[in-house]
C-alpha cells in the first residue's frame, strides 16, 4: 500500500500540468493531509477535486496497467468460488475469469507483489491483475464475499446494562437525533457492531466518517484495520445512539466528549469507554472495550520461568516499590493486575488508584481518579496511607508529588506497584530524577523495574518456517541470531493475518546491593546498564529473540516494537 500511495502522489504533478488539478487544490490537500492524516489520493477525491474513476484511469495509463469497472463487470461464478471471504478481503482482490490456467483478478493495489505472489500460490496458477477503484472493490466484496456484519438482524446476544436509568431521566420530548438513534435499524447496527468486536477480541472500535461513507475499524492484537464501510446516512444516527448509551450530550457535535456504558455480550460483561471528537466530515468516535472480570495470572503473560519466579518473589515482599515501564498500549496495567491476582489478598489490605479502572479484581479496593473533582493520583495516594494498606497499586507515576509519596510509602512498610513511560527498564532511574526525586530515595525504596512490549503471536493453525526479507536478515545479524524463524501463512482462524493473540516480551532488573550503591551515587545510565547486564539482566531484545526461536512471534513483530 505504501508503494501505491507513492505512485499516486507521483501522479499529482501530471494532473496539475494537464489541468485536471490546480496547484491551490493540491496545496490544500497536502495541508489537510498534514493536519488530519490519511493519504493524498483519498483527500483529493473526498474534496471533489478529481473523481476516483479519473484518478484510477490516469494511474493505469501512467504505469501500463489495465483498468476495470467492477460495477459493470460480472465475474465468472466458478472463479469467484475458488477464493474464500477471508483471503478476498485481506488481499482486496476479486477473481474475474480464468483462461488456459491463468486467472485474471481485479485489485486495488497492483504494486503489492506480496499479495500477488500469495494469490498465485493460493490458486496454484499464474495470476494477472487489473486495476479497480477502492469504492467499487468494497461494493464487489460486499456483494460476492459478504461479512458476518448484518445490521438488519436482531441482536439477542447483547444486553445493555444500566441504560434504563438514563432513559428515564431524559426529557419527555426527545429531539430528532434521539428519535433517529432509537430506530430499530440503528439500534441493531450498534448492537451488532459491539457483538462483532467482542467476537473478534477487538480492544477498540473506531467509527470514522468520510465524505461518502462511514468507515468502521477494529483494533485487534494491537493493529488497527478497516473492517466495514457503511452508508453515510448511518453515520450520525449511530453516533447519536452511542452517545445516548454513554450519557453524552447528543446535540453537542463541535466539542470532544467522553462517556461510558456497560453491556453483557456473548456471555461476557464489558465496560465501553467512548470518546467523540469533531472532524471535517462530522463526529468520529473511538470506543475502548474493557472486560469486567480479570482472570490472568503471571504465568499467562509470557514470562520465562526465571523472570516469573523473580517477579513472584517481588510481589510477595512486604515493602518496597516495583515499577513496570513501557509505551502506551504495552500491557503495563495488565501486568500489574496479574500481580494483584497472584497475591494472597485475604490477609492483605490491597488498594489501587487508577485512571481509569479497567477491570474489577476481587479483594482489591479500586479507586478511579477524577481531576476535575480534585481526585488525583497524589491526593488519593496520600489518603490511602491512612487506610492501613499493605499493598497499593498506583496506575501511573506522572509527577514529583506522586513519586515522592509512593517512594516514602514504600520505605514505611508498604508494597507499592506502579508504572512509568520509559523505553527500557533502567531509563526509569533518570526519569525519576528528572521528576525531582533524590537518588538516595530511589536507591532506598526501589525493588526492581520491568520493561515490556506486546508482540503478536504467530497463529498456531497456519504456522510455517519463514522466508525472511533483507531487512529482517539485517536485523537478526545485529544479534548473531542464526536459528529458524517462523510466520503464519494466514488462515480463517487468524483472518489471514498470520497472527492470533499477543504475548509480552520483557526486560527485568532487580535492584541488588551493587546496583543500589550505583543509584545512590548518581551513576550514569551506561554504568547502571553494565552492572545490570553483569548481574544477569535479560534485555527486551534477548527475550524477543528467544520467542522468535520458539516460533511464538516473528522477526517483523520484533522490528515493529523494538527497532
Amino acid at each position: 500500500m505504501e508503494l501505491l500511495i507513492k505512485k499516486i502522489e507521483g501522479l499529482t504533478g501530471d494532473l496539475v500540468r494537464e489541468g485536471l488539478l490546480t496547484s491551490d487544490q493540491l496545496d490544500f490537500a497536502r495541508e489537510a493531509q498534514k493536519t488530519y492524516g490519511g493519504n493524498l489520493a483519498t483527500i483529493l477525491v473526498s474534496k471533489g477535486y478529481i473523481t476516483e474513476k479519473e484518478l484510477v484511469r490516469r494511474l493505469g495509463k501512467k504505469y501500463g496497467i489495465p483498468v476495470i469497472s467492477l460495477k459493470s463487470y460480472k465475474p465468472d461464478s466458478k472463479v469467484i468460488t475458488k477464493l474464500d471471504c477471508a483471503h478476498a478481503r485481506a488481499w482486496k482482490l476479486i477473481p474475474l475469469f480464468e483462461v488456459e490456467g491463468r486467472i485474471t483478478a481485479g485489485v486495488v493495489d497492483p504494486f503489492n507483489l506480496d499479495v500477488i505472489d500469495e494469490a498465485r500460490n493460493f490458486f496454484n496458477c499464474d495470476v494477472d491483475v487489473v486495476l479497480a477503484s477502492e469504492s467499487e472493490m468494497d461494493e464487489a466484496l460486499d456483494k460476492y464475499y459478504p461479512t458476518r456484519f448484518h445490521i438488519n438482524q436482531p441482536s439477542a446476544e447483547l444486553e445493555i446494562i444500566e441504560l434504563d436509568e438514563f432513559l428515564d431521566a431524559a426529557p419527555e420530548t426527545l429531539n430528532a437525533m434521539q428519535e433517529e438513534a432509537k430506530a430499530a435499524k440503528i439500534v441493531s447496527a450498534v448492537n451488532e457492531l459491539i457483538i462483532l468486536a467482542t467476537k473478534e477480541d477487538a480492544s477498540d472500535i473506531h467509527l470514522e466518517p468520510a465524505k461518502d461513507f462511514l468507515k468502521i475499524r477494529l483494533r485487534v492484537d494491537g493493529i488497527l484495520s478497516e473492517f466495514k464501510r457503511l452508508d453515510k446516512n448511518m453515520h450520525q444516527a449511530m453516533i447519536s445512539r452511542l452517545k445516548i448509551l454513554g450519557s453524552m450530550d447528543v446535540a453537542e457535535r463541535r466539542q470532544s466528549q467522553d462517556g461510558r456504558f456497560r453491556v453483557r455480550v456473548v456471555g461476557r460483561e464489558l465496560d465501553l469507554r467512548l470518546a467523540s471528537y469533531p472532524t471535517i466530515y462530522g463526529e468520529a468516535m473511538a470506543i475502548r472495550l474493557f472486560t469486567r472480570d480479570f482472570t490472568l495470572g503471571l504465568s499467562d503473560l509470557g514470562f520465562s520461568d526465571g523472570d516469573r519466579k523473580r517477579f513472584e518473589s517481588i510481589v510477595d515482599k512486604p515493602h518496597g516499590i516495583f515499577l513496570v515501564t513501557g509505551p502506551t498500549g504495552s500491557g503495563k496495567t495488565t501486568t500489574l493486575y496479574a500481580a494483584l491476582n497472584h497475591m494472597e489478598r485475604t490477609t492483605r489490605h490491597v488498594l489501587s488508584v487508577e485512571d481509569p479502572v479497567e477491570n474489577e479484581i476481587a479483594g482489591v479496593a479500586q479507586t478511579q481518579i477524577n481531576t476535575k473533582a480534585g481526585v488525583t493520583f497524589a491526593s488519593t495516594l496520600k489518603a490511602m496511607l491512612r487506610e492501613d494498606p499493605d499493598v497499593i497499586m498506583v496506575g501511573e507515576i506522572r509527577d514529583e508529588d506522586t513519586a515522592d509519596i509512593a517512594f516514602r510509602a514504600a520505605m514505611t512498610g508498604h508494597l507499592v506497584l506502579s508504572t512509568l513511560h520509559t523505553n527500557d527498564a533502567l531509563s526509569s532511574i533518570p526519569r525519576l530524577i528528572e521528576m525531582g526525586m533524590k537518588p538516595y530515595l530511589i536507591a532506598s525504596g526501589l525493588l526492581g523495574v520491568l520493561a515490556q512490549r506486546l508482540v503478536r503471536r504467530v497463529c498456531s493453525h497456519c504456522r510455517q518456517e519463514a522466508t525472511l526479507n533483507q531487512a529482517c536478515v539485517d536485523f537478526l545479524e545485529q544479534f548473531n541470531f542464526s536459528g529458524k524463524t517462523y510466520q503464519g501463512k494466514g488462515c480463517k482462524k487468524c483472518r489471514m493475518t498470520g497472527y492470533k493473540g499477543r504475548i509480552g516480551i520483557f526486560e527485568m532488573v532487580l535492584v541488588d546491593p551493587a546496583l543500589r550503591t550505583l543509584i545512590n551515587a548518581g551513576a550514569s545510565l551506561d554504568v547502571l546498564m553494565n552492572q545490570a547486564k553483569a548481574s544477569g539482566m535479560t534485555s527486551l531484545v534477548s527475550d524477543g529473540l528467544d520467542k522468535i526461536a520458539q516460533g511464538i512471534t516473528t522477526v517483523d513483530e520484533m522490528r515493529r516494537v523494538v527497532a
